[in-house]
């Protein structure tokens, strides 16, 4: 049961119902996050404007995946995990085996995802204080350091989302529950 209002186009308040269009257009349905977000209305631009920031950033959407579903697991945001895992295998071109790596905390078999990993585990673990070793070790599997701050960013996204379904509790969409942690893969 969700703890916090889901709202529609016709409930939502004036504000939102802009976002709350562009939203089910976007997606052929209205995403719980978006639902509970809509009782803010800024809180709901700021998502949906951070995401699109996000997307214009220096990583790839693949590798912004990675960086999306470690945050949701480290969150404990499994509306997050599903709907970031649905993308990754839908649109980033992810095996399932990786996604639900990703849901273990374990390697992908791409060095260089696992690496991207390793530093968003860093990054949320040391609130951004990661470690020169840390830093380090990113540096070296090709990345650099637009891509560390991309990081810094989508863990921000991450954070926004995950932290809002954890207080709201919604409801895993239909959509989305075959992304999900623990039946992915079954």
């Amino acid at each position: 049961m969700t703890r916090l209002a889901l709202h529609s186009l016709e409930n939502a308040p004036e504000a939102s119902r802009p976002f709350l269009e562009r939203s089910l257009k976007n997606n052929g349905y209205l995403p719980n996050l978006v639902a509970l977000l809509a009782g803010a209305p800024e809180a709901l631009e700021a998502y949906l404007t951070v995401g699109e920031l996000n997307a214009r950033g220096a990583l790839s959407l693949a590798e912004r995946e990675v960086v999306q579903i470690t945050a949701a697991v480290i969150h404990g945001c499994g509306f997050c995990t599903a709907g970031h895992s649905a993308i990754a295998l839908k649109k980033a071109g992810f095996g399932q085996e990786a996604v639900l790596a990703l849901h273990e905390g374990g390697a992908t078999g791409e060095p260089r995802l696992d690496a991207l990993a390793s530093f968003t585990r860093e990054i949320i673990a040391t609130r951004g204080a990661a470690s020169e070793a840390a830093y380090r070790a990113f540096l070296a599997s090709d990345f650099n350091e637009r891509q560390a701050l991309d990081v810094v960013l989508g863990v921000s996204l991450a954070t926004l989302c995950n932290f809002a379904n954890n207080l709201g509790q919604p409801p895993i969409n239909p959509e989305l529950l075959p992304y999900s942690a623990g039946v992915l893969g079954r």
